[in-house]
Formats: structure tokens, sequence, C-alpha cells
């Protein structure tokens, strides 16, 4: 399966029909904007076959329907709105055609919610959708929600290795295993729509969401897609397809998601189409054959486009070309970043074969502005038809008109089926299938389980870390070891299987013991993260924070052998660590099963193999920090570790020392952090100002302005000196200002709902105003007042404030262009401490300024 040939499942003229295409594109080619319009038979696209032949009983049921279809509730159909913002007394209204659960949008705004919370929002939402008490017709909601590695929103559901281990198993049939279960525990919850699979192929390891492909390979995600999709949807023609056990998906993202320059999430993929279809379309053709109902419009451009309004991609090449017969869905108002478009307008991407817009929080603004742009012949009747055409015959194929809602279908309110020991069974085989091991010093392992064995590292005993995101809430942060109560974390596996051999297993953190072990096994890693959160500027790990090599080095100084456990969503430069430890494991992301990981590092108690390794890179290591032009097949490919490398007990695991040069200057904070540990990011600098138009760059502290209104000094919090004492005399209004040069483009983290957070002590709070701007440009500034928040933070404590983005957007910041990303202002008598500042997701912090303005 390495090569990804096992396209079996799609049958034969796709297989060919691709092949041709594909051989037929270069990766050099150079942009050519004409390509999008060559005659079919000099186009790159393949031709597919679509698996669903026309039934004539469903189209006279869609007709009849359509037929008495107002206006208004055609354009109903092409909406989806979030469960934070639309309620089940909406749709009364509105007859929307779906509702969706964002990642941080959960039955009372608790990402804890319970099952059967879930289930009975679901009800209200259906049962809505089919009252027809206030006029207009029955036509059932679609509820769709991101089960992206298990349903995995959902408190006790099994939680799968996310797509880059699943990669490195290179297993179709376990994927297909995967997606049976994912539809079985959706449904159970009363969903019947999965925002998945992902079938980018991410070509720089920096973009934030590299773990959501399953390789940089196009063939292994080719060879992936087709089961994916069959797994969750079941196979088209046969009778359990899009049954009560099974769930509609939607392929994502189309197209070009995983190339965008520099890895920049929602950026600009500038390839020629001939490479757009050899490596980014690679997924589409075989889950278009497998009867994919649904495909998720991309946030990023292609040559400067955005795919949400690309006309020649969504509607010549999908529809036309490769025969698509589902409906496309948008992302998460990425149809507002079309040009000429906002949020709330834009009838551009309809026309563009945008079939229904994700509008979260701005689906009663679209549903206006779209009813009139039909009015208006903007958009067409013919267009809006097919649209409303194309969604119908999926509800007609899920059964929903006659399903009755979710608690009363086969599967609704079974929520013993969420992690049930089968379905870990099958997570847990997963992870086994998936770890890489990249060093095994002098045959370390197998670990003999019946040795003292001490367990490290702050991803030993954490569910959430072992996760990632996508977990729970949008970046899986946040959460707590009572929030996974059908999980083992490695510590446990590990625990758990020594005790049975008559060994021990110790947990300490931070790798202090009090009897020496005879081998430390350390389980370290990234934190969780999502989407843009996680992007990072190179492949250094945790810049400025060595603590993980410390403690690796610190046990091996004192002559314990050391086994490192890495979870990651990405491949980084690693080379201190991999030297420093004697057998290195690359583990990704393994979801709820810990077990999985002791299952192959621990030998059986008669000292027997257990399992061995089977996993194989999917995406190569890079040699230096730098190397972000390092995928299988690219001219002078020249990895440290290459794609498909993994060794297993039978190899020599031996490996010489490995240069320990980065190849970039290190920062001193992580990506999305502005302030902490006492140093700012990189390209901001801080300013001290007041009303008299003194200013004062802070170079060394403590500093101050010359009357005195404003001063700063190092304070302590977590280590010395890494906080800063802000003092406002009150003798005139004075500012703290970060200014960022070159200015920040925030507007994803905008549109996706993150917060500026801040780490801060209030030790004297003014009876005056005081004010939390940014600025952005010549005569453009946003200021929300924050006294009132200041007043009911616990004097005298460390705490952490939140400010949404859009509040400032709200008030008339363009966050596209920050030149000051903070600016705390007063005039009255004012002292706080800071600590840290960074950009975090809704959960991350423990008090939210409301938007009011």
């Amino acid at each position: 399966m390495k090569n990804g040939s096992n396209f079996a499942h799609t049958g034969g003229v796709v297989l060919v029909a691709l092949t041709l295409a594909l051989s037929a594109c270069k990766g050099g080619d150079k942009p050519d904007a004409s390509q999008a319009t060559k005659p079919a038979d000099a186009s790159p696209w393949p031709q597919v076959t679509w698996p669903l032949k026309e039934d004539p009983a469903l189209e006279r049921r869609i007709n009849d329907l359509m037929a008495t279809m107002t206006v208004e509730e055609k354009v109903g159909q092409l909406v989806q709105g979030d469960i934070s913002t639309i309620k089940p007394e909406d749709l009364r209204i509105y007859r929307l055609g779906s509702v969706l659960a964002g990642g941080n949008s959960d039955p009372g705004g608790r990402y804890n919610a319970k099952p059967a919370e879930w289930l009975a929002l679901a009800d209200a939402f259906y049962e809505a959708s089919m009252d027809t008490s206030k006029g207009g017709k029955a036509i059932p909601v679609m509820f769709g929600i991101d089960a992206v590695h298990g349903q995995s929103n959902i408190v006790g559901a099994t939680l799968f290795p996310h797509n880059i281990g699943l990669g490195a198993t290179r297993n179709p049939e376990l994927l297909r295993r995967i997606g049976e279960i994912t539809a079985v525990e959706t449904r159970a919850t009363g969903m019947e729509w999965a925002f998945a699979p992902t079938v980018a192929v991410p070509q720089d390891d920096r973009w934030g969401r590299s773990y959501e492909g399953y390789s940089e390979s196009p063939d292994v995600v080719a060879s992936y897609a087709g089961a994916m999709v069959e797994g969750l949807q079941g196979k088209p023609g046969a009778p359990d397809f899009l049954d009560a056990r099974h769930v509609m998906v939607s392929v994502k993202h189309f197209l070009g998601d995983g190339g965008t320059t520099n890895g920049k999430d929602q950026g600009d993929t500038r390839v020629s189409e001939g490479e757009l279809v050899r490596i980014h379309a690679a997924g589409y053709p075989p889950a278009i054959a497998a009867g994919a109902q649904a495909v998720m419009a991309s946030y990023n451009s292609v040559n400067g486009e955005k795919m949400h309004g690309n006309r020649a991609y969504l509607t010549d090449a999908l529809k036309g070309r490769m025969n698509f017969g589902g409906f496309v869905v948008g992302d998460w108002n990425g149809h507002g970043q079309v040009k000429t478009c906002t949020n709330i307008s834009c009838a551009a991407a309809i026309n563009a074969g945008l079939d229904m817009a994700m509008a979260p929080d701005s689906w009663k603004g679209f549903y206006e502005s779209t009813l009139a742009a039909v009015k208006a012949g903007t958009i067409t009747p013919a267009r809006l038809d097919d649209a409303v055409r194309r969604i119908l015959r999926v509800k007609f194929r899920l059964g929903l008109f006659e399903a009755g809602k979710p608690s009363q279908r086969v599967l609704g309110g079974k929520f013993e089926l969420l992690g049930a020991p089968e379905h870990r069974a099958v997570a847990r085989q997963a992870v086994r299938e998936s770890l890489v091991l990249l060093k095994n010093q002098g045959g370390l392992l197998p670990l003999n389980p019946k040795q003292h064995i001490l367990v490290a590292g702050d991803g030993a005993n954490d569910v959430g870390k072992q996760a990632g995101g996508w977990t729970l809430s949008w970046q899986g942060t946040g959460t707590a070891r009572a929030d996974f109560p059908n999980a083992d974390t490695i510590y446990e596996g590990i625990a758990q299987q020594a005790k049975t051999a008559g060994g021990e297993a110790v947990l300490s953190v931070d790798g202090k013991y009090r009897s020496k072990p005879d081998v430390a096994i350390v389980v370290f890693g990234e934190n969780p993260y999502a989407e843009f959160q996680g992007d990072i500027p190179n492949l250094l790990y945790k810049p400025g924070n060595d603590a993980d090599l410390e403690l690796i080095r610190r046990l091996k100084a004192e002559a314990i052998p050391v086994v490192a456990v890495f979870l990651s969503g990405r491949p980084l430069w690693m080379n201190r660590e991999i030297n420093a430890a004697d057998a290195f494991v690359a583990a990704w992301l393994p979801g709820s099963e810990g077990g999985g990981v002791a299952d192959v590092l621990l030998r059986k108690p008669d000292g027997a193999v257990q399992n061995d390794f089977k996993g194989k890179l999917s995406f190569s290591w890079p040699r230096t920090a730098t190397q972000y032009a390092n995928n299988v097949g690219q001219k002078d490919y020249n990895p440290l570790f290459a794609f498909g490398f993994g060794l297993t007990y039978a190899d020599k695991g031996d490996l010489t020392p490995l240069p320990e040069e980065s190849g970039v200057k290190a920062s001193k904070v992580e990506a999305g952090t502005f302030f902490g540990r006492g140093e700012l990011a990189d390209g901001l600098r801080a300013q001290l100002s007041n009303a008299s138009g003194e200013k004062v760059d802070i170079a060394t502290l403590p500093a101050a302005l010359p009357d005195g209104s404003l001063q700063i000094s190092a304070v302590d919090h977590q280590a010395q000196e890494d906080a800063r004492r802000l003092t406002w005399s009150g003798k005139q209004a004075a500012t703290l200002s970060l200014l960022a040069q070159p200015p920040q483009d925030l507007s994803r983290e905008t549109n996706g709902d993150v917060m500026l957070v801040m780490t801060l002590r209030p030790e004297q709070v003014p009876a005056g105003e005081v004010s939390l701007g940014v600025t952005c440009g010549e005569g453009c500034r946003a200021a929300l007042p924050i006294r009132d928040a200041l007043v009911n933070l616990p004097a005298g404590q460390w705490t952490t404030l939140g400010v949404p983005l859009k509040c400032f957007a709200a008030v008339g910041a363009d966050t596209s262009k920050l030149d000051s990303v903070l600016q705390l202002q007063t005039s009255s008598k004012l002292q706080l401490s800071i600590s840290r500042v960074v950009l975090g997701a809704l959960n991350e912090a423990q008090h939210t300024l409301p938007c009011k303005h």
C-alpha cells in the first residue's frame, strides 16, 4: 500500500482515467490561468463515473416538492447556520436547509455537554423543520458536525488517531472500519452529516492543518479517500447505503488547501493546473466514485482566486468534468472572503457553484441578501433550482423525510455505542499501526514490562494532549481527564500492562523519582491546536522552551535509558531530542487509546514481542528547521528520514549523532504569542506614550515616561522577571502599545472566533475608565472599555482575560492590518501586571469580555 495502488473499490474506469490524467501532468509547470478553459480533450481533470444512476421515482418526488416551494423556501435550503446563533424556533420561520455545530458550539455553550443534550437539540431542530404550523413545507433539516477523528465533539466517543497517524498505517481497510464506527457514534447522538474526510495533500508542514492530511503523497491520500467515504456512507448500490447506521460525508477542502505559499492557512496555492490536479485533487476522483454526497469548498485561493468563488473549478471541473452528483457546501463564512462579498452577502459564490453556504453567525443576513439577489435576477432561477435539487436529492437519499426525529431512529440514543469496547479495539489497533520508530539504539525496545519503569513528560497522562485539536473543542484545549470516560492515557496503558506482568510503572511528569528506575519513557510534544492557530514560521519545536530536552538529558545523565514518545501533528526538527534519547517514537496524535502505545513498546510477560512497529512515515522528516520543500518526488529531495521510513524490531536501529544546528535563529516565543516568558515576539516592540505626545520605546527595564504618567518594571510570575508591572499615575492619559512592523493580518483569527488573551494580575483598579484597543493604520483605532471587567477579576491574583477579536472589528478595527496588537490606556490611577499576551480559543480564558458597543 506504500504506493497507494489500491483503487479496486472505486472501479477500473476511474483508475484508468485518473492514471492517464495524472501521468500527463508535470509538477514543474508554470501557472497558466488559460488552462481552466481548455477543451475537454486537453483537460488535466480526470473523468469520473458517478456511481448513482438517475432514479426516476426520486426525481419525481423532488419535482413535485419543488413545484410547491416558494422562492423563500428554496433560498432557505441554501443556508446553513450554527447552533450557537440559530435556535430551533428560527427554522419555523426561515426554513434553512441545514444547521451545524462548529468546533466551539455545543448545547448550552458547554464543551462537555452530555450526549443526551446533543440528541435533544437534534430532535428540536428536526421537529422545527417539519413543523408547518406557521406555514411552509415540511423539509427535514440536516445536522452537520466535525466528526474528523471519530465523533470527537462528544464526551465518551471513541477518538481515533488523527489522519497523519492513519496515513502511517498504510491500511485503507482499517480506514473503512473507522468510518463505519464514526458513522454509528455520530448517528447515536443525532447527526447525519460528518464534515469528513479531509483529503488535503499537505506540502509544507508549517501549515496548522497538516495533521488533518493523511500524507504528503497524493497516492496515499487517493488510496484512502474512497475507503473512508464508503465506511461513513456505505457502498453505493448496497442496501445499507446512507441508511440509519451511516452518515453523509463532505470531502474537503476543494481545492489546494495543502499547497498554500509558506503553509499559510487560507492562503494562496500558486501552482499550474496540472500540478493542482496531480497533487491536490488526488483524493476527489475515488471519493466521487464512492458516491460522496457533499464536497466542502476550501478557504484558500488558487493563483489568486478564492475557491468559494471559483466557477472554473467548482462547477466546470468538479460538477462537470468529474461528474460530481452531490452538492457543494462552504466552509465557515468562507464565502465572505470572495472579492466583492461579505459574510452576509455573496451571490458570486452561489453563481460560482456553491450550493449551500456555511453562514454560522451570518445566516440571517445571508438568507436575506440571497433572496434579494434571486428576486433581482442576479442569481438565476436555473442556478437556484440546481442548488436546491442537489440538496433535496441528498435529503431524500438519506430517508430524512420518513426517518422521524433523531431519537426515534435506529441508533438514536444508544449511547452505549459511544466508546464501545469493540470500537475502542479498532482505535487501539490504529494506534499500534500508526507508531513510527525512528531510533532504537542498542535495541532498547521492546521493554521488559517486569521492570521499574518511570513514565515522565507532560504528555504522559493527558488525553487532551494525545488527542490534539478538534477534540471536544475547536482547538482541543481546556479539557480535563473527566471529559474522557472511555479513554486511557499513555501512562495508564503502560501501568496496566506493567502491573499485569509483575512490574511497576510510576508517573512523574517532571521526571523526579525516589527510587531509580530501570528505564524511563518520556512522553512529550506539541500542545493541541487547529487550523491557523497551528501555523508556525519554521519547523522548530517549542522555540525558546527546552524543558523537554532538558528532562531527557537529565535522565540520561543519571544513567537511565530513555525512550522518547513524541506527540505531534507534523514532523518537526527534533535532532537534539533524537540524539539525547536511546529510542525515539513518532506517535502523532493517537486519540483515546493510549494503551496502543504500550502494546508496541512493551514485551509480553513471557518476554516475547507483543506487537512490532508497522508505521511508515507518510510525511518526510526534516533535516533542518527550514526544510519546507521536503516532499517525496520533489527535486533535490533530501530528508533526514525519508517518506516510507520506519524501523521494525528486526532492523538495526542505531543512529549516529545528528547535527544540532537547526538552520534558523530561534524565536524567543512560540507562534501565536505576542508576549511571554518576558519576551516579545519577533516584529513587535513595546512603547509608552501619553496625551502630551511623549513616547518612550522600552529597551531596558525599568522604564517610564518623563512625566511619570506611566511606568513599567519587571516582576515574577512563573519565572524570574517573566512578567511586567504597569503603573499609571493618573497625571494624564497614558498608553502601553505593542506595535507591529510589518502590520499583522488577523482577519482569519477574527472570523474564527479567536480571542486576545492576557494573563494578568490587577493590583489597583481605578474609578475612571480603562480601554483596551488596537490600531490599524492612520486614523484607524478601535477600543473597548474594560474597567468593569478588571473590577470583577480577583484582586491581587493571576488570572486570564480574553477579548474576542470580533469585538474590535465590531467597533471599527480592520483586523487585516493591525499595526498595534494591544493598547492599554487610562487617565486614572491603575496598577496591573501582565505575564502573557497570546491569541487563544474561546475556552482558553477564565474570564471573557462580552462584545458591547
